[in-house]
């Protein structure tokens, strides 16, 4: 009997919309920290990410889903979780902006040159490698 593939995928559909409960349940009670296991699998990690790029494989999956695949996902998901993601986020962006702007605010820039004078362009060179040197150590 050949798989009806529209009959598992409503199935999968209606299976896993239902499984708010046990995700939550899963989340609060792991089996190992989330963590560790990521930190071990960073080799793997790696791996995968270098034989995607030796083969293509994002290349290859941005023109097999095409503008059409982005755009469909975009618009029927998106604007609903936009909002709701941003208010999530703001405790992280504050973390993580917190950081730049600590950087910036310790950076001692070079003093302002006339309006579009070329020394100008030494103070964002300055700001440019402060904030390299926060994001790579």
């Amino acid at each position: 009997m050949p798989i009806d593939v529209g009959r598992v995928a409503a199935k999968w559909a209606r299976r896993a919309a239902s499984a708010g409960t046990e995700y939550s349940e899963g989340v609060a009670n792991p089996s190992r920290s989330w963590a560790q296991a990521s930190q071990a699998a960073a080799p793997n990690y790696a791996a995968g990410v270098q034989a995607a790029v030796a083969r293509g494989g994002f290349a290859k999956g941005v023109q097999a889903a095409g503008d059409g695949a982005w755009s469909h996902g975009a618009t029927t998901k998106g604007p609903a979780r936009f909002a709701e993601g941003v208010q999530l986020a703001q405790p992280a962006y504050t973390s993580g902006f917190g950081r730049v702007a600590a950087a910036i605010n310790a950076t001692a820039l070079p003093p302002r040159q006339p309006t579009g004078s070329p020394g100008n362009i030494q103070r964002v060179a300055v700001i440019a490698t402060a904030l390299r040197k926060l994001r790579t150590g």
